[in-house]
């Protein structure tokens, strides 16, 4: 199991268009690329506005981003590739 640092970056405005309606409980992003090794972190779910998640593992120190607008198509889960695989037990 990975550890993760999720710190959620405002940029202070609200939404300016209305959430996919294909997406009404939130986005599980997968940006590992099919990877043999792979972390997923939970992020807090919905983001407060616009702005957006900087996740770090800090079992193989991998750090993606996550944009969010503050609406229920906001992602709540992220998928990413270990970088180290022998790190992760």
């Amino acid at each position: 199991m990975s550890d993760f640092k999720i710190t959620w970056i405002d940029h202070g405005r609200e939404p300016k268009h209305p959430p996919d309606p294909a997406f009404p409980a939130g986005l599980d992003v997968d940006v590992s690329r099919d990877a043999a090794v792979t972390c997923k972190a939970i992020l807090p779910y919905p983001a407060r506005r616009c702005g957006y998640f900087a996740v770090l593992c800090n079992t193989c120190g991998t750090r993606v981003v996550a944009s969010t607008a503050g609406r229920p198509d906001d992602p709540r889960s992220i998928r990413i590739a270990c970088k180290q695989p022998e790190s992760v037990q």
